[in-house]
């Protein structure tokens, strides 16, 4: 059986502006929200990118010692759960902290079933919904909008509603 293939817009192999600490960020190819002033909408086409396997990823991960995490980003990560799901359950398994945006909110990303349900299950943190080019912000930690959530996933899903993330919001 082929192993399922990832379509990506690229790499930043060392980010400290996706996530707390020194983080490998993947952009996924692909996005059906196209916001307003997006930071990415190279990412936007379906059809753009370039395809790369689980493992082909995980092997540019594991070059650098000192990442403590991953953060998926985009384009739109769930648009592509199920050829992520292999990608981030390698990740956990290596022991670094998974987060993901979207442009959608968790309560939408409930909605859509399996396998979205399964990827937001690997993810810690999730910065969710739409960038807001009304609601743009400089001042907001690890979000481009006032309106987007920084979100500590696990406790989300045992509470059925968004529990905000302690230590990644932006100080008082």
């Amino acid at each position: 059986m082929e192993e399922t293939r990832i379509r990506i817009a690229g790499f930043t192999p060392e980010s400290i502006v996706d996530g707390i600490g020194l983080r490998f960020t993947v952009f996924v190819q692909g996005c059906p929200h196209r916001c307003e002033g997006c930071h990415n909408p190279q990412t936007h086409p379906a059809g753009g990118g370039r395809l790369y396997t689980a493992e082909e990823i995980l092997e540019k991960i594991e070059r650098n010692p000192l990442l403590s995490g991953v953060t998926l980003s985009g384009g739109e990560p769930f648009a592509q759960a199920a050829a992520l799901l292999p990608l981030a359950r390698g990740v956990r398994e290596r022991g670094l902290h998974l987060c993901a945006y979207s442009g959608y909110t968790f309560e939408e990303l409930l909605t859509l079933g399996e396998p979205v349900r399964s990827l937001l299950e690997e993810c810690q943190v999730l910065i969710d919904g739409p960038f807001l080019l009304a609601q743009r912000t400089l001042e907001k930690r690890f979000a481009g909008s006032r309106n987007q959530r920084i979100l500590d996933v696990s406790a989300s899903l045992a509470a059925g509603e968004p529990v905000l993330m302690e230590g990644w919001q932006t100080p008082a």
